[in-house]
């Protein structure tokens, strides 16, 4: 296991899913009321595994077929970082909090086809994964990729349980806006920071 690799694919992913959207209002939301809070975190951490395991051998695949691919996702992959962390700078900029309105879900079944719908629907979380994070892991090696993947599922798990159970806790962070700045900066910043190290 290298742990360079791991701590690599750690931050990459939990920089992507630490960005304010549906899915996190969603799980903060049912955290906080303490309702079906754990298939609402496991349904979030199964379909990042699924589809962060798919891109990373995925990608990989491709990359034997075609070796000059790894040049392009190398390349596509330092750019959308430096996109990515301008986004996350202009989202400081407009100190916005994570809303948490709306109506808790109460029942098992429909909290599981609610947070798979918010899930699996939203775009962005195939680019993440089997794009961004798959065409990044793909650049290494068989056993780097291993590494890669273990710290990418890791942030996941890591992520998705403190925001669900620590939900109750963390809420007055996640409403202060100055908060959400300072968290948009840092993730910007690292994101260029990994960009320059890719190209390099």
């Amino acid at each position: 296991m290298n742990w360079f690799v791991t701590a690599s694919g750690f931050t990459i992913a939990i920089g992507l899913i630490a960005a304010i959207g549906a899915q996190n209002a969603h799980v903060l939301r049912q955290g906080i009321a303490g309702r079906q809070v754990a298939v609402t975190i496991f349904v979030c951490i199964l379909c990042d595994t699924v589809l962060m395991v798919s891109g990373v051998y995925g990608m990989s695949a491709i990359v034997k077929l075609w070796p000059p691919f790894d040049w392009v996702t190398r390349i596509g992959g330092a750019l959308f970082l430096f996109c990515f962390g301008v986004m996350c700078f202009r989202s400081a900029l407009k100190s916005q909090a994570l809303g948490i309105e709306g109506r808790v879900i109460e029942s098992f079944w429909r909290a599981f086809w609610t947070i798979l719908g918010v899930t699996l629907l939203n775009p962005h979380v195939y680019l993440d994964t089997l794009v961004f994070i798959g065409g990044l892991g793909a650049q290494y090696g068989p056993d780097d990729q291993l590494s890669f993947v273990v710290g990418a599922v890791a942030a996941s798990w890591v992520w998705f349980l403190a925001l669900g159970y620590g939900a109750r806790l963390l809420r007055p962070t996640f409403e202060n806006p100055k908060a959400w700045m300072i968290l948009d900066i840092g993730i910007g910043l690292l994101m260029w920071s990994i960009a320059l190290t890719i190209l390099r």
